[in-house]
């Protein structure tokens, strides 16, 4: 344990010193790195930007920065969707970020054919090393998915932004100073691009199929009537212990 970088976590608020400080010194090279890595640190970027890596279901995923690090929250959408997901299923992970529940979903469900989108170019080329560059598309939601989708996606996923933009400001420094605010932005009530994602989802989802939307606890009800607009039925269900709360829906009366 090197005490001169615990100590310097400590008075830059981190609470978690001596577990970052191991991070650090086990993912620099030398001293000079770990300097380096430790600076960036202080400064408040994100942990998993400083070392490269977040882990998220038991994977090590590449986090490059300016890129949104995926919350443990998250991982309740990953079981909810490996619920549902069977070998030979299409998944589709719209707004993928890093391309984390897709790789999750991939590693717990073999055989899935997996498709990812990303609207931001850092996110497409982060997701990329994480799933495989022919996976993943770069466009706004369904816009760069092939044709030949319509109507065979069996698990739809969407971590999509869901913040309301005045409560941005009242978010850790780390998410709204180094996260990529197309990421957090979800417009005045948060739902904004969640409707745009379950409007179009009947075009692109297999008889059968699922969406399966994280969402607020607090927007449940709002992402529910959205699903309803949308000519979907939608199930709401939560995670208490991780404070993760998902809308699964699907078509049909």
């Amino acid at each position: 344990m090197d005490v001169d970088v615990v100590a310097r976590l400590r008075a830059a608020g981190c609470v978690f010193a001596e577990d970052e400080a191991r991070l650090l010194v086990a993912a620099a090279r030398g001293p000079e790195e770990l300097e380096l890595l430790t600076a960036r640190r202080v400064a408040g970027l994100p942990l998993e930007q400083v070392v490269g890596w977040a882990e998220f279901c038991g994977l090590r995923v590449v986090v490059e920065p300016g890129v949104f690090v995926p919350r443990r929250r998250t991982e309740f959408l990953v079981r909810v969707a490996v619920g549902v997901a069977r070998s030979g299923s299409v998944v589709v992970d719209l707004c993928c970020g890093s391309g984390a529940v897709g790789a999750a979903v991939v590693d717990r469900v073999p055989g899935v054919e997996l498709h990812a989108v990303d609207v931001d170019p850092a996110a497409v080329a982060c997701a990329r090393r994480n799933v495989g560059a022919d996976r993943v598309y770069a466009g706004d939601l369904y816009e760069p998915l092939p044709v030949s989708l319509a109507g065979r996606v069996d698990v739809l996923v969407a971590n999509a932004p869901y913040v309301p933009t005045e409560a941005i400001g009242l978010m850790p420094p780390e998410a709204r100073e180094h996260e990529p605010r197309v990421a957090l932005d979800g417009g005045a009530d948060g739902l904004d691009v969640q409707r745009r994602v379950i409007a179009g989802a009947a075009r692109w989802l297999a008889p059968g199929g699922r969406l399966l939307v994280e969402t607020g606890a607090r927007q449940a009800s709002g992402t529910v009537r959205a699903f309803a607009a949308g000519g979907l039925r939608g199930e709401v269900v939560s995670d208490e212990e991780l404070s993760a709360t998902v809308v699964i829906g699907s078509v049909g009366p």
